[in-house]
């Protein structure tokens, strides 16, 4: 079964309008394979500028959060409703700066993919364990107490309209990469749990994988066979790096 691939840029607390022009010119002017979509996540403040700036039909725009309510006396959180205004189409969520900075758990992070799908937005849903977590052998027990509130509260269809994200805490802006045959591994047992539960769903679920790739590494990541694209942190803001891995990828 064909999978699209995606490549993700988190510009994370990062950017300016000169990176939204100079990004956005550059990957105008890219060639990417027919089965690829780039996803660029700018901070709140740049998503209308570079949504407007973006003319190339295989590129899209993200936002790296949103609220799990849909309007109301929230301050300083931003709705679904608000990003699709914008003709905004994905949005990160569960990112792990966000579980450990701002204390989000699995449930609430199920509670913003059910919104975000009610509004028509394409989640990046985050998954991954900690250094810690990994030395100790809990990798698979993290991973799934993260899945599983999430196929609890949309069900196991909805995965359809839903990207993962695998992102190893160790691997995030530390300059650490899993190798491409340990990323492998971990993406191999997160497609199998959710084979588990629907085969066909597992089948065309892109898998993303988001420690530290980047123009380097990103060719042998890729190559990977249940690697379906990257969420890329720091290479995201560099527009002589970026559009490389964007052309790197080759779809499946």
């Amino acid at each position: 079964m064909t999978r699209t691939t995606i490549i993700a840029a988190n510009w994370k607390m990062n950017g300016d309008l000169t990176l939204v022009d100079q990004m956005s010119t550059a990957l105008n002017n890219i060639e990417v394979a027919e089965n690829v979509k780039v996803v660029v996540c700018p901070s709140f403040p740049f998503l209308a500028a570079l949504t407007e700036k973006i003319a190339h039909d295989q590129v899209y725009t993200g936002a790296q959060n949103m609220s799990e309510h849909e309007k109301g006396a929230y301050t300083g959180e931003v709705a679904s409703q608000m990003l699709t205004n914008l003709s905004v189409q994905y949005v990160i969520l569960g990112h792990s700066e966000r579980r450990s900075y701002y204390g989000e758990t699995s449930d609430l992070v199920a509670d913003k993919v059910k919104v975000a799908l009610s509004a028509g937005l394409t989640p990046i849903l985050c998954i991954g364990e900690s250094e810690q977590e990994r030395t100790s052998g809990q990798t698979e027990q993290v991973l799934v107490s993260q899945l599983q509130p999430v196929i609890d509260a949309i069900g196991i269809d909805a995965f359809k309209d839903v990207v993962v994200a695998y992102e190893p805490v160790w691997a995030i802006g530390t300059g650490k990469t899993a190798s491409p045959e340990m990323a492998q591994e971990t993406h191999a047992f997160i497609r199998d749990y959710f084979a588990q539960h629907n085969e066909s769903v597992a089948q065309q679920l892109p898998l993303l994988y988001g420690g530290s790739m980047n123009g380097a590494n990103c060719e042998n990541l890729l190559a990977q066979a249940d690697i379906d694209g990257g969420l890329i942190g720091g290479a995201s803001l560099k527009v002589d790096e970026f559009p490389v891995i964007c052309s790197t990828a080759k779809g499946i």
